[in-house]
């Protein structure tokens, strides 16, 4: 079971760093004005949410609902942590959104905005980071 728990982390890792990075490059992305510059930010945007991130969250996803099955966790801990993890998708939603934006050219936010969407997963990793190892309420 430490084996499962081990990957669940590790992708958990995978999934967050590509959450931190996406939107950054959207940040970079918004003030390119060549395009040549445009067009590899499509690629490393492209490359980045389906070969890193999006794998990263679904294995997440897969090894978290096995550890919840094997050891029957529950608790208000679980419920908030599973609230938040839900948020997250809503946000690795939003990144789809915003990349496909980029791709078809109709971007129509500035920098400044993605600079503050960069910073929402923090909020997500720390909550999440506290409920699973003081597991309030239990």
């Amino acid at each position: 079971m430490l084996w499962i728990k081990a990957f669940h982390i590790i992708f958990m890792v995978t999934w967050f760093a590509g959450m931190f990075y996406l939107p950054r490059l959207f940040v970079y992305h918004a003030m390119c004005t060549d395009e040549a510059g445009n067009a590899r930010f499509k690629t490393m945007e492209r490359k980045l949410f389906f070969g890193i991130m999006t794998p990263g969250g679904v294995l997440t996803i897969v090894f978290g609902l096995w550890l919840w099955l094997d050891y029957g966790f529950s608790g208000q801990w679980l419920m908030w942590k599973l609230l938040i993890v839900m948020l997250l998708l809503v946000y690795h939603g939003w990144c789809l959104v915003v990349m496909r934006s980029f791709q078809d050219d109709r971007n129509t936010r500035g920098h400044v905005y993605y600079r503050v969407m960069n910073e929402l997963p923090v909020f997500g990793l720390i909550a999440i980071v506290l409920l699973a190892v003081l597991k309030p309420g239990v």
